[in-house]
């Protein structure tokens, strides 16, 4: 399985909706929470401003859709 990357940061709700689905699913994941100074500095390497952000393998999804996931997940 690819190494999955959750992008987050504190109360945000479609964050918690994408760790959810992941945790449910018993898919592992590795959490960066970007209001850390460490979490900051990864995520701004990936090029993208807001959360949540899925990096699947060596590739990125924006924002949490399952369609999507599950397509790239696959793929």
């Amino acid at each position: 399985m690819k190494r999955i990357v959750l992008y987050t940061k504190n109360r945000c709700p479609h964050c918690e909706t994408a760790k959810k689905y992941l945790e449910q699913k018993n898919i592992p994941f590795r959490l960066c929470n970007v209001s850390t100074a460490a979490g900051q500095k990864e995520f701004y390497k990936t090029g993208f401003r807001g959360v949540p952000v899925l990096k699947i393998g060596d590739r990125y999804l924006n924002g949490f859709s399952v369609k999507q996931f599950e397509a790239m997940i696959k793929g």
